[in-house]
């Protein structure tokens, strides 16, 4: 078994096609971890310290089926390109570069269609640009009314993109939510933002705290079994 100087190892499925792990030190990591990296399709080995690298590459060599087993149920990636078909606001979309002017606009159809005038190259940058926007925009609404239905006033709204999380909540009272909320459902980003809301008043996941998140969202026990079955969709989508 052998590690390389970027601290990446090398496995070899059953197929006999490369399965890339990527060994990261995190001294906060009370033992050896394995998960997936599912923007670059590889596998990541954590150890606690330096000294644990080989033995968290071989965590990883001995758990090589459960790797290859869970690359095989990635969906495929999407490129926001020109012809693309991805989901916004859990529709249909697809991307064009034609048309006059330069400003990006959303037309109704079926598929609806984000225009983006301009040079082909630049379309996924330009695609994502516009996501972020309307990510913001959706979220900064639903925001400021679960707040004011529950009493509570967010001190800022931004939009990451973020892979361990959906959405966030400071001690500070502000709020980050993962822009690829946009191409789910309204109900499911409305949920998002109804439970980041909620942590505005309880810094946790208590009774209490349930109870804020369905005064602002009575089906939100829904909109999360929707995000956690299709949420590995989302993160397929790449600039």
């Amino acid at each position: 078994m052998f590690v390389d100087k970027d601290q990446c190892l090398t496995l070899t499925s059953p197929e006999g096609e490369d399965i890339n792990v990527r060994i990261e030190i995190n001294p906060r990591a009370k033992r050896l971890i394995l998960r997936l990296d599912e923007a670059r399709r590889e596998a990541v080995a954590v150890a606690p310290s330096k000294r644990h690298v080989k033995a968290a590459a071989r965590f990883a060599s001995e758990r090589r089926d459960w790797i290859v087993s869970r690359l095989a149920q990635l969906p495929a990636l999407t490129g926001l390109q020109p012809g693309a078909v991805f989901s916004l606001r859990g529709a249909p979309c697809t991307i064009c570069v034609e048309g006059p002017g330069r400003r990006a606009s959303l037309e109704p159809g079926d598929p609806q269609t984000l225009c983006l005038p301009g040079d082909p190259e630049t379309a996924g940058r330009r695609a994502a640009r516009f996501l972020k926007k309307a990510a913001r925009e959706d979220l900064s609404e639903a925001v400021e009314r679960h707040c004011a239905a529950l009493g509570v006033a967010a001190r800022r709204v931004s939009v990451k993109d973020t892979r361990s999380r959906w959405g966030s909540c400071t001690s500070d009272g502000g709020l980050a939510f993962s822009w690829r909320l946009i191409m789910a459902p309204a109900s499911v980003l409305d949920y998002v933002a109804a439970h980041e809301c909620a942590h505005l008043l309880e810094m946790n996941h208590s009774p209490r705290f349930w109870a804020h998140v369905s005064t602002c969202c009575p089906g939100w026990k829904a909109e999360r079994k929707w995000l956690r079955t299709h949420g590995r969709a989302l993160h397929a989508v790449s600039v």
